[in-house]
């Protein structure tokens, strides 16, 4: 459209046509800076925003002072909307519904009689139900307005006056804060302890210090941080210097809890504190659902038992429970710790600004003496006036005689007036006055009346321009009413600040137990605790560990601990590894969660084997890969460490891909076996270290179609322990295997048929050892090595494992002797069995 003007005619009025880019433009900024300015910030002078100020000053008006009666909110509302803030009722009655809760506001300002809501998120009754009156501080916000101490400005329609800003002895912008959404900013500014504000207002006013020049540490020392209506703890200082020094910080709060004997030897924790802004039922259904989900582990009851005293909510512990480990799972895990977000933003002569907490101090310091030399000014000139009167009363009085029978031989006031003004020399102000005068003031004692007034309203004058001419005399009358207000509203600090505050890592806040990690071949990982899985005889039959779709099967399983990691070898030469809580714990039949959602795993990539970290990694000097075409390769395990993210490992020849994986300590010998019962003992000191981009040697020599299912470390005392797909399992002396060099056909290690099936395993055990092995239905069952039997190589085996109809062996795990906890398990205990960490294919 033309930025020309076309100028028309139309029923009288004059039509522009405008650009409608430009309109748009100005129409936005306007609507903003009016949301900016008459809504969502508050006032740096007064700390409210123009709802609030003329809520209290609609409350002064109908005389609601702290000592008066009650009045309807509904009246007040009324009141509020009709003359100054037409902008619906709701806003205006939760403006004063907030003024009034003392779990909002640092210090209210506004008395409530009646249902005002709950710090459990209720909404407060009708406000045809309920009552309020100004607080004692609310009041003082408006103290001394009618002294010409503010600027005024028209109402909505011009027909009354409003206060633009109130007095306020107050530092309310500090003391109670401010939160607020305008168009493109926001400001959020904690509450503070009034004693400790006046405390540093004080202290700037008496020392003479620019609140600019101050040193943030000696502001700090007086004013240390927030402190909250509800209490609770902030952690570390950090953030609360960031805000005051910048306008900006984050202030981490938490609630406060400590821990009591319960019923029956059992312990509870009781929250006694929240964080700043917490709804308390959102809060304790939280705790709820994380005690249900396990997120949290040891609660078994929640209860409310707050009340008028203060709050209190019960969580009743397991008896085995670790009080210490619960609470910093609640703080993790809930919001009993939450972050406040500061944002000092606030109103400087009508333009948003971001405000440290010097500036803050300034400018209500600026503000006080403004307020204060103007009502000074307003004394002075009300004192000057009645005594330029009493002057006039004391000069008729010595004149009193003449004075009356000039007034008598008057015709009328105007003569006698100006009789007065010319014969005596009074004023005009002072012939009124004495015209005025009551005959009772021609008494003596009336005389001495005046005499006393006029020498105290002398003494007043002097003051006020002694206050006046001397700034350090008005810092002085600021000082003391700042110092009065403390002492008569100032309380005792609610929020404790802790000095110094690491994080808890979630590794801390995870219970330590041994965990057993199933991986399905459709690639869905689960775990479970490894005391779910009560310890069988020969020949059982398992439970069912987790349920898995008919189109689904295990594919392997691994025994570890939720505080090691467990690295995830995959078909393609990468490896990577997650923290042993990181995996999704399932409850029996549970089916776990997609592998892909928690490893980035490439198209058609899959994980081959599970490999547990053993004592931090300390233990382990080289991982030792091998594909399924016998291709081997030795890397050392410093190269791996880093594996949450992913890295290669091993250059693939086509078609071929990792078979098993192996983590050795640069001795060991090794048994490579394959699915069809060949076995090559060979020490790793054949394969040479090699560099993650090498493609490895050959490591076996393979007949038909035969493949590498596995490759274990294996030492003198130990046996072999063989598991074939249709349960048949036996264990062999590891002697037996002589040791050949690498490339070599290896020799016969199970005489195997239709009735065993190809082999799934092979691991090095010892006797006192325990076997877990898995089902590709999902079934799970846990035997002590010993019931295996132990044969010679070319023997066939027991059935170990009793499958169903259809259902095989898909993997198995070895859960070592050396890893058992001591001390035998209390009746009805199953013991907690910790982890070997070398798995097969």
């Amino acid at each position: 459209m033309s930025e020309e003007k076309i100028e028309g005619q139309r029923a009288g009025e004059r039509i522009l046509s405008l650009p409608l880019v430009g309109e748009i433009k100005d129409s936005y900024l306007n609507y903003a800076m009016s949301v900016i300015v008459g809504r969502a910030l508050p006032d740096v002078r007064d700390g409210l925003k123009p709802v609030q100020r003329r809520v209290l000053y609609a409350m002064s008006e109908l005389g609601l002072r702290h000592n008066s009666a009650y009045k309807k909110s509904a009246r007040i509302v009324g009141e509020t909307m009709g003359k100054y803030h037409p902008h619906g009722d709701s806003s205006i009655y939760d403006t004063m519904v907030r003024l009034a809760q003392d779990w909002s506001l640092r210090y209210c300002l506004v008395d409530g009689q009646g249902n005002f809501g709950s710090v459990d998120g209720d909404r407060a009754a009708a406000m045809r139900y309920t009552e309020a009156r100004l607080h004692e501080l609310g009041e003082l916000m408006l103290a001394d307005i009618d002294e010409d101490t503010v600027e005024w400005g028209p109402n909505f329609d011009e027909s009354l006056k409003e206060p633009l800003s109130l007095p306020s002895v107050l530092p309310n912008l500090l003391v109670n804060g401010s939160t607020g959404i305008a168009v493109g900013m926001a400001t959020n500014i904690p509450p503070h302890n009034l004693r400790e504000v006046t405390d540093v207002l004080c202290w700037l006013l008496e020392e003479g210090i620019n609140p600019a020049e101050a040193s943030l540490a000696d502001l700090m020392e007086r004013l240390p941080g927030p402190d909250f209506p509800t209490g609770g703890q902030i952690l570390g200082r950090q953030g609360i210097y960031d805000a005051y020094r910048t306008g900006r910080g984050k202030v981490i709060v938490r609630g406060r809890m400590h821990v009591e004997d319960g019923r029956r030897g059992k312990v509870n924790v009781i929250v006694t504190d929240i964080p700043y802004a917490v709804n308390k039922t959102t809060l304790i259904e939280t705790m709820v659902k994380a005690a249900q989900d396990k997120v949290i582990d040891g609660i078994q009851d929640i209860r409310d038992e707050s009340n008028r005293e203060g709050m209190r909510i019960v969580l009743e512990l397991s008896r085995d429970a670790n009080p210490d480990l619960v609470m910093r799972q609640l703080y993790k895990r809930t919001q009993l710790q939450a972050t406040f977000g500061v944002i000092n933003l606030a109103l400087d002569r009508q333009t948003p600004r971001l405000l440290p907490l010097a500036s803050i101090l300034g400018l209500f310091l600026s503000y006080r003496r403004d307020v204060v030399r103007r009502r000074t000014q307003f004394r002075l000139n009300k004192a000057s006036a009645r005594a330029h009167i009493v002057e006039g009363l004391l000069r008729a009085v010595d004149r009193i005689d003449e004075v009356i029978r000039l007034i008598r031989e008057a015709a009328n006031d105007d003569v006698a007036e100006r009789g007065l003004i010319d014969r005596f020399g009074f004023s005009q102000l002072q012939a009124q006055a004495i015209l005025d005068m009551r005959l009772r003031r021609l008494t003596g004692l009336q005389r001495e009346k005046l005499e006393e007034e006029m020498r105290q309203l002398q003494a007043d004058i002097a003051s006020y321009e002694r206050i006046l001419g001397d700034p350090r005399t008005l810092d002085g009358v600021i000082r003391d009413e700042l110092a009065d207000l403390g002492k008569r509203f100032g309380d005792e600090r609610r929020t404790e600040i802790l000095d110094s505050y690491l994080e808890t890592p979630d590794e801390q806040l995870i219970p330590e137990s041994d965990i057993v990690v199933v991986l399905s071949k459709d690639g869905l990982l689960r775990r479970q605790d490894l005391e779910s899985y009560a310890l069988q005889g020969r020949g059982g039959k398992g439970r069912k560990g987790a349920a898995v779709r008919e189109d689904d099967s295990a594919a392997m399983v691994c025994v570890t601990h939720t505080h090691r990691d467990l690295y995830f070898f995959t078909n393609r030469g990468r490896v990577m590894s997650l923290r042993g809580f990181a995996i999704p714990e399932t409850r029996s039949g549970g089916k776990g969660r997609q592998i892909a959602s928690l490893l980035p795993l490439e198209d058609g990539e899959t994980v081959v084997t599970l490999a547990s970290e053993e004592a931090g990694g300390e233990k382990w000097r080289y991982a030792f890969f091998l594909t399924r075409c016998a291709i081997a390769k030795r890397v050392p395990f410093s190269e791996l460490m880093d594996s949450n993210r992913p890295r290669r490992v091993i250059t693939l020849d086509e078609g071929d891909e990792i078979a098993q994986v192996r983590l050795t300590r640069g001795r060991d010998d090794l048994l490579l076996m394959t699915a069809g019962a060949k076995a090559l003992r060979v020490p790793e000191e054949e394969f040479r270290p090699m560099g993650r981009s090498a493609r490895g040697v050959r490591a076996m020599n393979l007949a038909g179609d035969d493949h590498i299912i596995s490759c274990d470390v294996a030492g003198d005392g130990e046996d072999v322990m063989l598991l074939s797909e249709r349960g048949v399992g036996k264990r062999t002396r590891f002697d037996e295997f002589t040791p050949h060099h690498r490339a070599t056909g290896g020799m016969l290690a199970m005489k195997i048929s239709e009735r065993t099936g190809r082999l799934v395993a092979c691991h090095a055990v010892h006797e006192q050892d325990e076997m877990i092995a898995v089902t590709v239905r999902g079934r799970m069952i846990r035997v002590a090595v010993q019931e295996i039997r132990l044969l010679g190589r070319a023997a066939t085996g027991d059935i170990t494992v009793r499958l169903d109809e259809g259902d095989l062996v898909a993997d198995c795990s070895v859960v070592r002797a050396d890893a058992l906890r001591s001390g035998e398990p209390e009746d009805g205990e199953t013991r907690s069995l910790p982890f070997e960490g070398s798995d097969p294919t």
